[in-house]
């Protein structure tokens, strides 16, 4: 039998808690070992938060507050039969990952974007995901059905987000079955943590204003992030991003001009294709229905193509529909990124 890959979370906001989340629902075989937060709350703070979810529900385990076992040790996350170790370190360097057989560190903080982030392997990590994309040029990015072959066993990656694993599989699919000469991305992507519950200082103005009561256009690095793991298309291909008033569940417009005409037959049916294929199936979905964002809400996919909100104009320009749950979607990603490079 093979070892289960011991997975630390650092960093447990809604990506982190979100990880652990689909490890239990989706049941992933991997086996979490400790979560290091930041210390500014207690265990039990810790624990409801995990237990009760605004967006999806309670969890269908019994949750509780354990106290701590070993040193360092804030008190234990109990998930059924699990207990999970709980820590209060902000330094990576710090954590001790060592004592815990820490194989790979899901570097969830937001924080740690950049070469800093090695501070997990100092402390006993084998490898690191980052779960949003790099600021520093030197850590690749890998996005599952795209680009992850040409992984080499780097200790330190990046996961991209949410967006790029939506987006860079129709970009590549696109360009490799028909072509195209430009593409442009808007990403109508739900509110983060990132913006203003009320009007308030922010280094982006827009993003200052209330985020659940406002269309807030901004910017998004998916569009460079997707020519990092696909770099055939530097040069060609640009995005933007309106953040609305959900809570989750973020739909993206992709319009390609195309080097050859086309039909909406044709470009569903590269999808369909897709959608089986052994590189996407599980991560790309088609859908037939007339969906609204909470339809996908729960929904594992990375993208999900909405056959209806499909055009072709003029024989050669195309403009294609995508959801995708920004939460619960790209945590599965995280989690199947690291049993990929953990194998």
């Amino acid at each position: 039998m093979d070892k289960k890959i011991r997975i630390a979370i650092n960093g447990f906001g809604r990506v982190g808690s979100m990880a652990l989340r689909v490890i239990l629902l989706e049941k992933y075989d991997v086996e979490i070992v400790a979560i290091n937060t930041s210390g500014s709350m207690d265990i039990k703070g810790i624990v409801h938060l995990f237990k009760y979810d605004s967006v999806y529900g309670r969890m269908p385990f019994m949750v509780k507050a354990q106290p701590p076992q070993k040193s360092g040790e804030i008190g234990r996350l109990e998930v059924g039969d699990k207990q999970i170790s709980v820590l209060a370190e902000r330094d990576p360097k710090k954590i001790g990952w060592k004592k815990y057989g820490v194989d790979i560190v899901l570097e969830c903080t937001g924080v740690f974007r950049d070469m800093r982030a090695m501070g997990h392997i100092k402390s006993g990590a084998k490898k690191v995901i980052l779960s949003a994309p790099a600021k520093d040029n030197q850590i690749p990015l890998f996005v599952l059905g795209v680009n992850q072959q040409d992984y080499k066993g780097q200790q330190l990656i990046s996961n991209g987000s949410c967006t790029t694993n939506c987006v860079a599989p129709i970009v590549k699919l696109i360009d490799e079955n028909i072509g195209f000469q430009e593409g442009v991305l808007t990403t109508i992507h739900a509110y983060t943590a990132n913006q203003n519950l009320v009007d308030g200082s922010h280094k982006d103005l827009r993003r200052a204003r209330a985020g659940a009561l406002n269309i807030v256009p901004t910017t998004t690095g998916a569009a460079k992030a997707v020519v990092k793991v696909y770099p055939q298309v530097d040069g060609r291909f640009a995005g933007r991003a309106i953040r609305v008033p959900v809570a989750t569940g973020s739909y993206s417009q992709l319009t390609f001009k195309l080097v050859r005409k086309s039909t909406i037959e044709e470009v569903v049916h590269i999808f369909e294709e897709a959608a089986v294929s052994q590189q996407l199936v599980g991560k790309l979905k088609v859908s037939y229905e007339p969906l609204v964002s909470s339809d996908i809400v729960g929904n594992s996919a990375s993208v999900i193509i909405d056959s209806q909100m499909t055009q072709v104009v003029s024989d050669d320009m195309v403009s294609i529909g995508a959801w995708y749950d920004n939460e619960y979607g790209y945590a599965c990603r995280l989690v199947e990124m690291a049993i990929y490079i953990g194998k």
